[in-house]
């Protein structure tokens, strides 16, 4: 392969991995329009969040291996496939009242979502590596997280101002992202294959598993990646129900947020790959206890501008703490384990984004948002400082 055409390939494979995050996060500021065109509440609105992650999951394993055998190209196309199919079906929800119909819809929207973004996050992070060659890999997997990271914050940005400025906010944005769909899918389409596929074509599920002598360290990584990317998944979720106890309801400003966060993890897991593997895992969820303080205390005192330093830092710490908390479980396990270290340590993530978010949802119909995201917070916070504590105490010499 030319090295021309594959830099051309590496772009268009970065092209197609925004473009299809992107679209797994335009609920996100139209959240509130659903809410009062279909008669349901904070408990609902997180359930249908958190079905985002049952497809990731489920994509993570029936498919994780998949482009090793078949190709990378197939398995990016079929990610774009099931965007297409998700934003269809969001776009056929917009003008439905029935609550049952329309919730429905809503959740089948957010599986596919997820399996589109399951699909993504491992393949096209191993397309790049293979387009950028051995000499580039640190290049390759910088791109892949800004591109991962960025096209999640870039989705609430993408459909708040949409929805601003429209007059069918429930509609268009999904339309304009199938219109950028078909546009990766043309250009995906001819670029070369980066695998060798000569071979019998058959799909492999993921196991999940981790050796008995890394258990512990995982506990450690696993946890602090849980509580990084419950925060994450309580930004994506009800940040529009946030705002509109701090008394804002612009759908673009929840954008803005939202990209907040999301810009400050990836500078986040750029920053981790310039310093010590332990400093970034520790340091990250030191400033991870520090950022979930402060969204507290700006949702508690209803200061806007102390929530969304909160949201950055937290965003800061999760980058960090990530990037360090993978790296370190998967570079200790055996090569020929570390496939389901790896899968097994994004469950335990994906689970972190969708459960706590659940929680959140059930409180905040039972005692009200300000009071549950101050538990919420401060859960996440001892969280993340039982990680940060024994993270810090592992490898000391035992006192004699």
């Amino acid at each position: 392969m030319g090295s021309v055409r594959s830099t051309s390939a590496f772009w268009v494979v970065t092209l197609a991995f925004v473009v299809t995050m992107l679209g797994t996060t335009l609920p996100t500021p139209l959240y509130p329009a659903y809410e009062a065109q279909l008669h349901f509440g904070a408990l609902t609105v997180t359930i249908v969040f958190a079905t985002y992650a049952v497809g990731v999951l489920g994509a993570l394993l029936a498919l994780g291996r998949a482009s090793d055998t078949v190709g990378r190209k197939p398995v990016l196309l079929a990610g774009l496939g099931f965007a297409v199919l998700s934003s269809v079906v969001f776009v056929l929800a917009a003008p439905v009242h029935d609550r049952s119909g329309g919730l429905a819809l809503l959740l089948i929207g957010r599986l596919l979502s997820g399996l589109s973004a399951g699909i993504f996050t491992g393949t096209a992070t191993a397309a790049l590596a293979d387009y950028a060659g051995d000499d580039h890999k640190t290049r390759a997997s910088l791109v892949a997280a800004a591109a991962n990271v960025g096209g999640l914050g870039l989705g609430p940005l993408v459909a708040g101002a949409l929805a601003k400025n429209v007059d069918d906010p429930l509609r268009v944005p999904y339309l304009v992202h199938l219109g950028l769909i078909v546009v990766a899918a043309a250009l995906l389409w001819s670029i070369p294959e980066s695998v060798d596929v000569h071979r019998p074509r058959r799909i492999v599920l993921q196991r999940l598993g981790v050796p008995a002598d890394l258990r512990v360290a995982f506990v450690q990584a696993g946890t602090a990646g849980f509580a990084g990317f419950a925060v994450l998944g309580f930004f994506t979720s009800v940040t529009p129900a946030t705002l509109g106890v701090l008394g804002h309801h612009d759908p673009l400003l929840t954008g803005v947020v939202v990209l907040v966060v999301f810009a400050a993890s990836a500078i986040g897991q750029i920053l981790s790959l310039r310093v010590a593997m332990r400093t970034a895992l520790i340091g990250g969820t030191g400033i991870l206890i520090v950022g979930t303080a402060l969204v507290g205390a700006g949702i508690g005192t209803q200061h806007l501008w102390l929530l969304v330093v909160g949201g950055a830092v937290s965003g800061l710490g999760q980058g960090l703490s990530f990037r360090a908390a993978l790296a370190s479980v998967t570079g200790a396990s055996p090569a020929d384990q570390r496939a389901a270290v790896s899968s097994s340590f994004f469950a335990v993530c994906y689970v972190g984004i969708s459960l706590p978010v659940v929680g959140v949802g059930a409180g905040t119909d039972a005692f009200g948002l300000v009071h549950t995201a101050e538990v919420f917070a401060g859960i996440v916070a001892l969280l993340a400082l039982a990680a940060a504590i024994a993270l810090a105490r592992q490898g000391r010499p035992a006192p004699h």
